[in-house]
């Protein structure tokens, strides 16, 4: 059975960094086909230092998808024309996604577009269309490895608390 909704970690888990808070993640779910696409991605040569792992790569997508000016016509376009000759029994495997890509996803989903009388797709569905489109525009991933690394900077660039005191602003030229 497939859960429509994600899991949103509780806000007492501890964390596998100290700067990232559980709740930063979303669960989603990913088409058979798209997982096993990013899975190679993942464990492709191409991944290394950093090593991105899925939720860096699904936000990877998303993120590539939203800077298109028309992100939410190409979206529903690979929805209504390719994902919907998918059987519905397809197969998704669990995986995660940063809460602010996820946001994005979520205004879609709340869009006047998936809404009567069109039909309503789920948060599986936005995603593994990101994951598909990304795959089609490059399919060697590398726009997605490099829009990881923006992603990464950014959430450091906003979510980094300075360490007390002078802490490392001295080695960036602030004082």
């Amino acid at each position: 059975m497939l859960i429509d909704t994600p899991k949103e970690y509780p806000s007492k888990a501890k964390s596998e960094s100290p700067r990232i808070d559980r709740q930063d993640i979303v669960e989603t779910r990913l088409w058979l086909e798209e997982h096993d696409w990013l899975y190679s991605l993942l464990r492709s040569d191409k991944n290394v230092s950093p090593t991105f792992r899925f939720p860096d790569l699904i936000s990877s997508c998303v993120s590539l998808v939203f800077t298109r000016q028309d992100a939410s016509a190409c979206i529903f376009q690979f929805l209504g024309t390719e994902l919907i000759l998918r059987s519905p029994q397809t197969p998704r495997r669990r995986e995660s996604m940063w809460r602010q890509q996820y946001q994005l996803l979520l205004e879609l989903q709340r869009s006047p577009a998936n809404r009567h009388p069109n039909p309503k797709f789920q948060l599986d569905q936005l995603t593994t269309a990101c994951v598909a489109l990304c795959r089609t525009a490059d399919p060697s991933g590398a726009a997605i490895l490099q829009q990881a690394r923006r992603n990464m900077a950014e959430r450091a660039h906003h979510g980094w608390d300075a360490p007390p005191g002078r802490g490392f602003a001295h080695l960036n030229g602030c004082s």
